[in-house]
């Protein structure tokens, strides 16, 4: 079975350009470059220009999958939200977004697979454009970031509509996160990053849980970026508090319950954690996730499913069937094949 990557990026210039006309980009740097620190801002200028011909040259890309191991790859773009978009402004976008996506992933279209991006925050816009990236462009999921701006989280009702779309297609949502609403309080030591994105992350889930969108949704299939965030390590205390109080039980299920029916990636990094990931997770519902070509990824999936001690079975199903199972009937590749509905 071909080992799939469900984490990795590309840049889109022509997208990011339409953006440098609204005062409300130059804000948003602003306020990153605060929230992140001097001195990670400056590393990321010179890492973000160092890396641009790896965000969006195609031949560099499949390059890196051959030396990975890797042979298929969901391509997403640089998760970055840009919830200060008016409507027209957003579909504008997220259309060039997407359009880009597909003319990289046209290079190699036996190995590369669109996933889609989204304005959120206007949610019959993001209805709109993620139907045409599935029907027109390919797009075999969809990215989303933690919350849509303004307060507005992931079980917002309003937010409806696009959840009950994504079942309708057959398309997972990757939630990724991009720093974290704490703020200036993470402003050393890249905390912007390796704090915030976990943060992120484990409050989007567990606003979907706690805020009923998995009890509407059931066959929702939701993917979390970096290990899930904190909640695969901590679970326990979200069941301890649904078991206990009644204010805490806002879902029909046990928090973990939800939890194990969603997927995450494999980038925790260490083999004790790795195995503790799949040890609550099951191997089914973890995928490898380089996160190409940033530098808080890893260029060596597979070796690190090795040190983990894992079995035959359980590579297979980290590496390949449990990516497959995620992307469903549209995730269609040579040697990829799995019946609709199907749990790997």
């Amino acid at each position: 079975m071909p080992i799939v990557d469900v984490h990795a990026h590309a840049a889109v210039p022509r997208a990011d350009a339409l953006l440098t006309r609204f005062p409300q980009f130059l804000e948003q740097l602003r306020e990153d470059a605060a929230t992140s620190g001097q001195a990670s801002s400056e590393y990321n200028r010179t890492q973000i220009a160092s890396l641009g011909p790896s965000l969006t040259d195609p031949v560099l890309r499949i390059q890196a999958m051959d030396a990975r191991g890797v042979d298929v790859q969901a391509v997403s773009a640089t998760p970055i939200p840009r919830h200060w978009l008016d409507e027209q402004a957003a579909v504008e976008f997220t259309r060039a977004v997407n359009d880009g996506l597909a003319e990289h992933c046209s290079h190699a279209p036996d190995r590369l697979a669109v996933v889609a991006s989204v304005a959120l925050h206007h949610p019959h816009v993001a209805v709109d454009e993620l139907t045409r990236a599935v029907d027109e462009l390919g797009a075999v999921g969809v990215q989303i970031s933690t919350s849509a701006g303004r307060g507005r989280e992931l079980d917002d009702p309003s937010f409806d509509p696009f959840w009950e779309r994504a079942v309708r297609l057959d398309v997972p949502v990757l939630i990724h996160p991009w720093g974290c609403t704490l703020g200036e309080r993470l402003n050393v030591g890249y905390m912007f990053n390796h704090v915030g994105n976990p943060v992120e992350t484990s409050v989007a889930i567990s606003r979907l849980i706690f805020g009923g969108v998995l009890d509407r949704y059931p066959d929702l299939r939701i993917w979390g970026a970096h290990g899930g965030g904190w909640l695969p390590s901590y679970s326990g205390r979200a069941d301890h508090a649904w078991e206990q109080r009644e204010d805490a039980r806002t879902c029909q299920r046990r928090p973990s319950d939800y939890l194990r029916d969603m997927w995450v990636d494999a980038l925790v990094y260490t083999p004790e954690a790795l195995r503790h990931l799949v040890a609550v997770m099951g191997s089914t519902q973890v995928t490898i996730g380089t996160d190409y070509p940033f530098d808080m990824g890893v260029e060596n999936p597979l070796e690190r499913l090795a040190e983990a001690g894992f079995t035959n079975q359980q590579v297979r199903e980290i590496g390949s069937s449990s990516a497959l199972a995620l992307f469903g009937s549209r995730f269609a590749f040579p040697g990829t094949a799995l019946p609709k509905g199907t749990r790997a």
